[in-house]
């Protein structure tokens, strides 16, 4: 809405110097005129400009640090997984995954089929059974090679973090399922740009934008461990917020 005001302004301006060089003014003063309306054109452009480009970069810097957000968001999802593996629940205490990652093992299982002999009644038969056997562990802390879970719950380029809730739903009468959610809102990660911009992301509906006020992966209404982010951040990693 700025911006079409600054070009309505504009065309108007000009237009308005233009008549008077050419209709109005003494022959002395078109030289000052002229300079004058050259002065116009330039400002007015450049603001027309800066309209134009101030959601592009916008953009531009919000997709580098939304990028480094859902890599953290991604990392705590998969430590909540792995932990709901082996203890059959999430946790909401940050330190409680570290030390899960760092100190307990994924046991490692083989299914076999074996032939067992059993009496029923007078009659003995052979019966196959399957069972499964545990033939070793695997570290936990294997799967997260290379990616910093330790600082996986900071909220890149700013000092808050992520908000980390667990919980339960029963979608099935009588069974609940463990839940959990990761989030933060959009303004802690834009903190310093656009106002206008950032209230407007936050009510971004989705499609190539990531929807509603919050980053978050997981739900505490829903069986879900997505994230809320279009597909293009799973494959395209920004490198530095320019």
């Amino acid at each position: 809405m700025i911006s079409i005001l600054i070009i309505i302004v504009a065309i108007l301006a000009v237009a308005g110097l233009a008549y008077l060089i050419v209709n109005k003014l003494p022959s002395k003063l078109k030289p000052l005129v002229s300079l004058a309306l050259w002065a116009f054109i330039i400002f007015f452009g450049y603001q027309i400009y800066q309209s134009i480009m101030k959601p592009i970069h916008f953009n531009q810097k919000k997709k580098v640090r939304y990028a480094k957000v859902i890599d953290h968001l991604k990392t705590i999802r998969d430590a909540e997984l792995a932990y709901g593996e082996v203890h059959r629940k999430f946790t909401s205490n940050p330190q409680d995954l570290i030390n899960f990652i760092e100190n307990d093992s994924f046991a490692i299982t083989e299914v076999k089929n074996i032939v067992v002999t059993e009496q029923r009644g007078l009659i003995t038969i052979d019966v196959e059974k399957r069972v499964v056997d545990t033939v070793g562990m695997n570290p936990v802390i294997n799967s997260f090679k290379g990616r910093d879970y330790k600082n996986m719950m900071n909220v890149p380029g700013t000092n808050a973090k992520f908000e980390l809730k667990t919980g339960q739903v029963e979608k099935v009468q009588g069974v609940k399922t463990p839940v959990f959610e990761v989030k933060v809102d959009k303004a802690v990660v834009l903190e310093g740009m656009d106002n206008d911009l950032i209230r407007q992301e936050k009510e971004a509906l989705g499609g190539v934008n990531v929807p509603g006020e919050y980053i978050s992966v997981g739900s505490l209404v829903d069986v879900n461990s997505n994230g809320n982010w279009p597909p293009f951040y799973d494959v395209k990693k920004e490198s530095s917020d320019k």
